[in-house]
């Protein structure tokens, strides 16, 4: 009998704006735009999001050195959920996490599993972009006004007709120091992580018989081996080669060295007897890329751009990770390798060197926005693209909301796109955020310590500023209002300590590993009083169970005054507050 010949299912989709890879860029830039009222799809390759960070790849988040520079927003916002929920810091609770994000974002539709491979544009604007769902078997077209590649390898790019590059520019094309004398299509490597769990008992290794043989410390000369401290990022090839068309001949090169290495480890180091106890608990078999396609947009970050600090007039992110060149043999360079170049940390970001600068309509974030492969080496890292990410989202729904393109949102809109990412706690440096106006004329007290940074317009230390209220568990802080006034909403910055040492995920796990946890500092129980004309207070809000660092309080009332008091910490024996606004 024979089936009946059928054709595939295709679907038609319109949406506002449209982001096309589902790492960490992608997904803050479309929770972003959802957030702020557009409608978004985002779609992705792969049936998880997080990209290079999520359980497929198991990169950590990494992002600006420095004290009190790390990034928060919405990045660290997933990030406090993941310490709250995943105590053994399971990947496949992470997973859940940024699923969650994105899943279950209202405004946000999300196709998984789906491969763009084709692109209608005209006059110069993306009109449509059409995917390959696997687990459906269906076609699915989607209009948009606007597009963000988000991709990592910029697939939107050759689709589109952008303009973009691919390798190291010459050095004297930007004036870098650090860039080679003649430009060339080489790139940094991808690798094939894998990751290790320690026992009570001994843990025997027997090879696949394709592994690579390493017998002697002169296999692997100047690695580090010690599953305790490294994640092997070294295990890198492809550099030299084609970073996209050659992933497949290069992943299956990745684990014949990453099963040869840890048979390495186990079986041959002069350190075998202090990973005796240690098994291999997974290996990656998708690699995690460094760089491959490049945008070009209004403006090409450079390494000199870096280094003078990225004090650009619009700036919507930053970096501050050291331009971590690696050398593009990879593992097969004797030693293998990358060298640190320094980079000041924070450094500013530009809109500019978000969008593409010939296709009207495209944004683009991640390790795929304009830079030279010199800044890229720096910006390629994930908070950073996160930071990049949630300014391309709030740009596309400003973009939406008032008919414009990235370029426009640029030369008219700057400021507003500022002080909207920084109302979302996403620190611009050398910017102060607006303080409602309710808030700032408003008579401030406290009955402990000095209340006034809590309207600096900055929420969290820079130098020597602590910008923070810090007082006793049941301190009152007050707004008093000289007549009854409406308050719509209240929006704090509590404690979740900038300077904490534990990534999001760790490259190992030891036998006594210290669980993951919301950091004592965060404030976790606290109630808003509100008063009436009569001067009496009562209890307007109560929360008992906070582990957020950006804490939005709807109220929609009027009073005389409102009041905060910080009840419980998860551990801290005092509360440290940035920020707490009426509006």
């Amino acid at each position: 009998m024979h089936g009946k010949v059928m054709a595939l299912k295709r679907e038609l989709h319109e949406f506002d704006f449209c982001v096309v890879g589902g790492g960490m860029a992608g997904l803050l830039a479309a929770v972003a735009a959802a957030r702020h009222g557009t409608r978004v799809a985002l779609i992705q390759d792969r049936p998880v999001l997080g990209g290079n960070a999520s359980s497929e790849i198991r990169m950590h988040i990494c992002g600006a050195h420095g004290k009190n520079t790390r990034e928060t927003g919405i990045l660290e916002e997933l990030l406090l959920e993941n310490h709250y929920r995943n105590r053994q810091a399971n990947y496949s609770i992470w997973d859940s996490v940024t699923y969650g994000a994105g899943r279950y974002q209202d405004g946000l539709s999300l196709f998984l599993n789906c491969t763009i491979n084709a692109c209608n544009v005209e006059d110069g604007r993306i009109e449509s972009v059409t995917g390959w769902q696997l687990t459906t078997e269906t076609w699915h077209t989607i209009r948009a006004g606007l597009f963000a590649d988000c991709s990592g390898d910029g697939i939107l790019a050759p689709l589109a007709g952008a303009e973009f590059r691919i390798g190291r520019e010459a050095r004297a094309e930007y004036n870098e120091c650090i860039a080679p004398e003649k430009a060339d299509r080489k790139t940094m490597g991808m690798s094939c992580l894998f990751q290790a769990r320690e026992y009570d008992t001994p843990q025997p290794f027997i090879p696949p018989h394709w592994a690579y043989r390493f017998t002697r410390q002169e296999d692997l000369p100047a690695r580090d081996i010690d599953v305790r401290t490294t994640n092997y990022w070294w295990m890198e090839i492809g550099g030299e080669q084609d970073s996209i068309h050659d992933t497949e001949t290069l992943r299956d090169e990745l684990l014949k060295i990453a099963f040869g290495v840890w048979d390495y480890v186990k079986n041959y180091s002069p350190r075998r007897g202090e990973m005796a106890n240690w098994a291999l608990d997974w290996q990656g078999f998708l690699p995690g890329k460094r760089e491959s396609r490049r945008y070009l947009g209004d403006h090409v970050l450079s390494q000199n751009d870096v280094e003078a600090e990225g004090r650009f007039d619009d700036l919507v992110a930053y970096g501050g990770w050291t331009m971590d060149d690696h050398f593009p043999a990879g593992f097969y360079r004797q030693p293998a390798g990358t060298i640190f170049h320094p980079a000041p940390s924070p450094y500013g970001i530009p809109l500019g060197s978000l969008y593409s600068r010939n296709i009207k309509n495209l944004f683009c974030a991640g390790r795929c926005h304009s830079a030279t492969h010199a800044a890229m080496s720096s910006t390629r890292v994930m908070a950073t693209t996160s930071l990049m990410g949630q300014a391309v989202g709030t740009a596309a729904a400003i973009a939406v909301r008032e008919g414009m393109t990235p370029r426009a949102v640029r030369e008219h809109r700057i400021h507003a796109l500022q002080q909207k990412l920084m109302d979302d706690d996403c620190w611009l440096p050398r910017h102060i955020r607006a303080v409602p106006e309710l808030s700032r004329r408003a008579q401030l007290s406290c009955t402990a310590g000095d209340a006034e940074p809590l309207r600096s317009g900055t929420d969290r230390p820079v130098g020597d500023a602590a910008n923070s209220w810090c007082g006793p568990i049941g301190s009152a802080i007050t707004y008093a209002f000289p007549a009854e006034t409406t308050v719509r909403a209240v929006r704090l910055i509590f404690d979740s300590d900038l300077n904490r040492n534990f990534k999001n995920m760790p490259h190992g796990y030891p036998a006594n590993a210290d669980p993951l946890a919301v950091p004592d500092t965060v404030t976790k129980r606290f109630r808003i009083d509100a008063q009436a004309p009569d001067g009496s207070w009562r209890s307007v809000f109560e929360e008992s169970n906070n582990y957020q660092r950006l804490v939005q309080v709807p109220l929609a009332l009027r009073t005389r005054g409102i009041r905060l008091v910080p009840e419980t910490t998860w551990g801290a024996e005092q509360v440290r507050i940035f920020a707490f606004d009426v509006r």
